[in-house]
């Protein structure tokens, strides 16, 4: 009993250090934002009544990710927290496939015309608009909870990327003194996304268009609005009229998957004398044979493989993941045409640690391999790294993290 009652103790002792250290941050925090945050927003144009409005009853928010307290380190987490950097497959589960692609038919007929206009003003297609609407908010239904400055406030204050989310935080209190949005709608996602196409308030602040002449730019609340704003941004991207986002492929074994990237682009044409081939036998077109196209395995070969044009990587600068922009193509496709599910599956992959692939990152790194950084996740750069390996050492290339390389890569 006296152990158990020392051990009681103790806890409480701890969590009572807890409370008073978190204590100790939350001063340093209204510190930071009186002294950092305020002279950059004033600078801006922000009045000190929306200063104090944004942040009465603001506090850190603890449970946000890749936090990093003062008097902490940076570390790698071990679980990961979005779908875009977990098992391939899982990102284009049957339930947001389908939703996604039939409410976007519904809203492609409801708002054929503000799609018609935008698609005159930018060259961006409606259903490839329609397909960000629908992954970033489900065409505006789904709720978004957080307090963009509380988000961006407690990132701004302690995370891995500080400078950018304090770039932010000035953002939205620039936002916010304008009026641009409704009483009550500065809410955000986890990462300070807001509205209906979920912009960073940079981008709102650069790229919010007013798609039903009234003189707003509304991403709260006007669906033309947000039609209009979408298209925008992917026009000042680089969207390239005319061309499509790319096709699902064949890949011989001939052809290695470390030849994947943006950087390692040839002419769509050059890949077909290859061997590479649409599964669905028709040809590429012709304007596209001529065009340059860049290889993606997003699984290795443990998956679909696309041969993919600039547009692509366009789509990519919405959400800096593969996967999200081949959704994204994906559901416009079949939005659009009426297109089925990918002819390959995808193999039951993923689902290491961050931690894990991290360690074979850096083990690769030391190799010489240009594995993008050793952030724990599987881009495009890891996964030809890993290719390369397989082959330097007598491998058929995959070109994707396995459990089983976790002791061998570091050898």
């Amino acid at each position: 009993m006296k152990v158990l009652a020392l051990v009681v103790l103790l806890l409480g002792l701890c969590g009572q250090a807890f409370a008073q250290d978190r204590a100790a941050v939350e001063r340093q925090f209204r510190t930071w934002l009186e002294q950092e945050i305020w002279p950059r927003a004033r600078s801006k144009g922000v009045g000190r009544e929306t200063f104090e409005t944004a942040f009465a009853g603001v506090s850190l928010n603890w449970d946000l990710p890749d936090l990093v307290p003062p008097g902490t380190k940076k570390r790698i987490p071990q679980r990961q927290r979005q779908a875009e950097f977990g098992s391939p497959g899982k990102y284009f589960n049957r339930g947001s496939i389908d939703g996604a692609t039939s409410v976007g038919k519904q809203m492609a007929a409801r708002h054929a015309a503000a799609l018609a206009a935008a698609e005159r003003k930018t060259g961006v297609p409606g259903h490839v608009i329609l397909a960000i609407w629908g992954r970033e908010s489900g065409y505006g239904r789904v709720k978004i909870p957080h307090d963009v400055f509380e988000v961006l406030g407690t990132k701004g204050f302690m995370s891995t990327r500080a400078d950018y989310f304090s770039d932010e935080l000035v953002a939205a209190l620039q936002i916010a003194e304008a009026g641009h949005a409704p009483t009550g709608a500065m809410k955000s996602s986890w990462a300070g996304a807001l509205g209906q196409p979920q912009f960073m308030p940079s981008s709102f602040l650069k790229y919010a268009a007013d798609g039903n002449g009234d003189g707003h730019a509304d991403i709260w609340r006007s669906e033309a609005d947000t039609i209009a704003s979408i298209a925008r941004y992917l026009q000042k991207h680089g969207w390239k009229n005319g061309r499509d986002w790319g096709f699902e492929v064949s890949v011989p074994a001939t052809v290695s998957c470390t030849l994947e990237g943006p950087d390692q682009g040839r002419k769509i044409r050059d890949w077909e004398a290859m061997g590479i081939a649409r599964v669905s036998g028709r040809a590429f077109p012709d304007h596209e044979r001529r065009a340059e196209g860049y290889l993606l395995m997003p699984a290795g070969r443990n998956g679909p493989a696309f041969i993919v044009t600039p547009n692509f990587y366009v789509l990519k600068d919405y959400n800096v993941s593969d996967l999200y922009a081949l959704f994204v193509g994906h559901v416009g496709d079949r939005i659009a045409y009426g297109v089925g599910d990918f002819t390959a599956r995808w193999g039951a992959v993923g689902g290491l640690r961050r931690s894990d692939v991290a360690a074979m990152q850096r083990a690769l790194e030391a190799m010489g391999h240009d594995v993008g950084g050793a952030d724990g996740l599987a881009g495009y750069k890891t996964r030809r790294s890993i290719g390369r390996w397989q082959e330097a050492t007598g491998q058929a290339a995959t070109c994707f993290p396995e459990a089983k390389m976790k002791t061998a890569i570091g050898r």
